[in-house]
């Protein structure tokens, strides 16, 4: 199933709908600030398992992120963190970038890899944080990745529904998508390490 959400004025009813797929276990393709997402609702195992499933990949092993609606959100999932850490995320986000936190115990078991860490994001956008705030708690999030040699990430969401339809149970066109990545910032050690570097810049937060 495809809907169309416009991101300045995201539709109540649509965003409840993609939260009641997401209730129910169902897997959600959706916008995001950078690329289109895969997601879940990371309270629920089965859907978890599909998403790992569709990727190839172990649970324990996977390099999900959580998106968050705001930051009083992703304290629920961290472990707490120095004065300089919280300005620089208070910085940044909304925004791309994915922030690697130290996880606290309410990180769902199955994802607790043996590093204890997790990736999170809050994008800047309005169609994402309303499907999160809405649901009450983050959602698991993958990229969509494109067999193109050219592009590296999915962006025409009706190209994504015609090749997803038949393994997630909605997509969400929220227009184009971009074809840059977040850039993943590791914060775990009180430092600011780029891994990955993508659409935001370090330069621009610290």
């Amino acid at each position: 199933m495809l809907i169309k959400i416009y991101p300045e004025n995201p539709n109540p009813k649509f965003i409840e709908q993609a939260v009641e797929v997401l209730k129910n276990g169902g897997i959600i393709i959706y916008p995001t600030d950078t690329i289109y997402g895969l997601g879940c609702d990371i309270t629920n195992h089965k859907a978890i398992e599909r998403i790992c499933r569709l990727r190839g990949i172990k649970p324990e092993k996977a390099n999900f992120s959580f998106i968050c609606s705001d930051l009083s959100h992703i304290s629920d999932y961290i472990k707490p963190i120095d004065t300089n850490v919280f300005r620089v995320l208070k910085k940044a986000l909304p925004g791309p970038y994915t922030f690697i936190l130290n996880a606290n115990n309410n990180v769902p078991k199955m994802l607790s890899s043996k590093k204890k860490t997790v990736g999170i994001r809050v994008p800047d956008n309005n169609i994402a944080r309303e499907i999160v705030r809405l649901l009450g708690n983050p959602i698991l999030s993958t990229s969509i990745r494109d067999d193109d040699d050219v592009l590296e990430y999915s962006t025409d969401p009706e190209l994504i529904q015609e090749k997803y339809h038949d393994t997630v149970d909605l997509v969400i066109d929220g227009g184009y998508g971009g074809n840059v990545a977040s850039t993943v910032i590791d914060c775990t050690s009180g430092e600011f390490e780029v891994i990955r570097e993508g659409k935001g810049s370090l330069e621009d937060i610290l």
